[in-house]
């Protein structure tokens, strides 16, 4: 997952390098892509997921 996130920022940055030109500085609708894309592969590992974490807490669960 570590190296998907590092595949998407540096392709973000890419993409800005070649939109921005002479532009150093990330203005508000980059943090917004950045925003976006951190929250889609939240929630994609959140469904691919979410079946066995809800399970490991309900083991917990009835073992307290």
């Amino acid at each position: 997952m570590t190296g998907l996130m590092v595949s998407m920022l540096a392709f973000v940055a890419g993409v800005k390098d070649k939109l921005t030109g002479e532009e150093k500085g990330a203005t508000a609708v980059e943090y917004g892509l950045l925003v976006a894309l951190i929250a889609a592969v939240i929630v994609v590992v959140v469904a691919a997921l979410g079946g066995q974490i809800n399970s490991a807490f309900s083991k917990i669960s009835l073992q307290l």
